[in-house]
């Protein structure tokens, strides 16, 4: 059985989310504070973790950052703020999505279930790889999940990973927001546009790209983005 962990400070809230995702069919482990959750992702071993970004103590951002790093799990952020940066930075921590409160169940599920089947096909690269793409000097090797660039290492998160190979798979084929939203999230959310933005400016630092001469990836103004032929 799938096993979602709920971090959430307020009761009434845990409660509600535990009880909406028993229903659709998953074990939930529950937690109020951020010690609690590490501890229960370690022994439990989720498949997916629901945080929210306000926790006393030690806030979301912080877990996040701190779970990664005992092992990479999806985390789908909950927070009450709307400003773009604090989605921004819950992304660059390692969150995999973000739901802005107050939201409904409906749209809760959605995204559990679209994290969860992103999951399932990283998990099986291994069968469906074709090989590894060499383009301009990068290696992207999706059976194991490793890029590099001038025979250097890349890290990328899995996220970050599957937008850059969608684009590379098709070199030159311009990818609009919208397409990157369905093949890498599968769903699509009016504020996907600055979503699928943040992540490729993040990808584009980490491959040390040149804003004015990109070596890899161009935006399509008004479009969204290629893999340079």
């Amino acid at each position: 059985m799938t096993t979602v962990l709920v971090i959430e400070d307020d009761p009434a809230i845990l409660r509600g989310l535990a009880d909406n995702l028993r229903y659709e069919g998953y074990q939930v482990l529950q937690a109020q504070d951020a010690e609690t959750g590490r501890q229960l992702h370690l022994t439990g071993k989720p498949d997916l973790i629901v945080l929210d970004l306000m926790l006393p103590g030690m806030d979301g951002l912080e877990v996040c950052q701190q779970i990664q790093k005992d092992g990479w799990t999806p985390v789908l952020m909950l927070t009450a703020r709307t400003e773009e940066a604090d989605k921004v930075a819950g992304f660059a921590v390692g969150a995999d999505d973000y739901l802005t409160k107050p939201f409904s169940l409906r749209e809760l599920t959605v995204r559990v279930k679209a994290i969860l089947r992103r999951v399932d096909r990283i998990r099986g690269v291994g069968q469906q790889s074709t090989g590894p793409i060499e383009r301009h000097g990068m290696m992207i090797d999706d059976a194991r999940r490793r890029i590099e660039v001038d025979d250097a290492e890349i890290g990328l998160t899995p996220l970050e990973f599957e937008i850059l190979l969608a684009l590379a798979r098709d070199p030159g084929v311009v990818m609009s927001r919208e397409a990157l939203m369905d093949r890498v999230w599968g769903y699509r959310d009016y504020a996907g546009g600055r979503v699928v933005d943040s992540h490729v400016a993040r990808i584009r630092r980490k491959l040390g790209e040149d804003g004015n001469d990109p070596r890899f990836i161009r935006t399509v103004h008004g479009v969204g983005y290629a893999f340079k032929e």
